[in-house]
């Protein structure tokens, strides 16, 4: 059977370019073949793909026999933290995507379908943190005992090489890699609550949709304590915060009115958004975005 005509976004495969002949260069070498047997397998007719897409899936919109549209996704092995389709099913549409069907063998997920060229960016700010506030509410739920997520320990015990290296190559920033690393030691030991979180939260991930008016997409399901995904939140949209007037005292308002409108603790909340804005600010500068990187270790200096 001809494979599907399929091509992979521009996108897709500029962010899988560092890796021109292992596994991941397979994988997107053998995606139509991949895609059409699971076109096959599920009785599903391919529309398009979505473009451009992201940076660590392939998206198809589809329909499935009875003609209701879906989407199926292919997650780039080992690109992106496991356990996606499991914390779909876990939510069961509460909040984030509803999950259809899943395939172990392939990774794909079948998805419904969401209208991916609207999101929560595409309204006011204000307008946008409060919706984005009401979805990462419904996603908190907590963890079952024995789960098979990563925790959140986990997850930030494999930053810090990284970001203590980042940090010595800038050493301007050095004095808060120092209070970054400090926190991270601190404060997963710090909180006693295990939920289930989104784990890359932010208003490009929360699309339009038809049974809900606005549902989270793309998980990155870790267990921990709220605040971890809530300090995402505080840094989305930062750009716009640091080019008004009293940046500083906005970002710490920011930081107040979210803690308090989801009853999570002022103090960790910044100490979590510091930790996250230093980490993502090293890396950006060290990766060639020199200008986001500064803007974002500035943003944890206010803090």
């Amino acid at each position: 059977m001809a494979t599907a005509p399929i091509e992979p976004p521009q996108r897709l495969v500029s962010s899988l370019s560092g890796d021109p002949e292992g596994p991941v260069r397979e994988w997107l070498d053998t995606l139509p073949t991949l895609v059409q047997r699971q076109l096959d397998a599920w009785d599903l007719t391919l529309e398009r793909v979505q473009a451009p897409g992201g940076r660590s899936s392939l998206l198809c919109l589809v329909r499935q026999q009875d003609g209701t549209a879906a989407a199926l996704k292919f997650p780039v092995p080992g690109r992106v933290p496991a356990r996606e389709g499991t914390a779909l099913e876990a939510w069961d549409g509460w909040g984030a995507v509803r999950l259809l069907r899943s395939d172990d063998t392939s990774g794909a997920l079948l998805l419904e379908r969401l209208r991916g060229g609207v999101s929560l960016r595409s309204l006011p700010e204000a307008k946008a943190l409060l919706e984005a506030a009401g979805t990462v509410r419904r996603l908190w739920v907590p963890a079952e005992p024995g789960h098979s997520f990563e925790t959140l320990a986990g997850r930030t015990e494999e930053a810090v090489e990284a970001l203590r290296t980042a940090g010595a190559r800038t050493p301007a920033a050095g004095p808060l890699v120092d209070r970054a690393l400090e926190l991270r030691h601190a404060l997963p030991d710090g909180s006693d609550e295990r939920f289930l979180l989104h784990g890359a939260f932010r208003q490009g991930k929360v699309l339009a949709g038809e049974r809900a008016p606005w549902l989270a997409v793309g998980p990155e399901p870790v267990v921990g304590e709220r605040a971890y995904d809530l300090a995402a939140l505080v840094l989305d949209r930062f750009e716009d915060l640091v080019a008004g007037p009293g940046a500083a005292a906005a970002a710490r308002r920011r930081v107040a009115k979210l803690a308090d409108s989801l009853e999570v603790d002022r103090d960790r909340l910044r100490d979590w958004t510091l930790y996250r804005a230093v980490d993502l600010g090293v890396r950006e500068a060290t990766a060639g975005d020199r200008q986001r990187g500064e803007l974002l270790l500035e943003f944890a200096a206010w803090l």
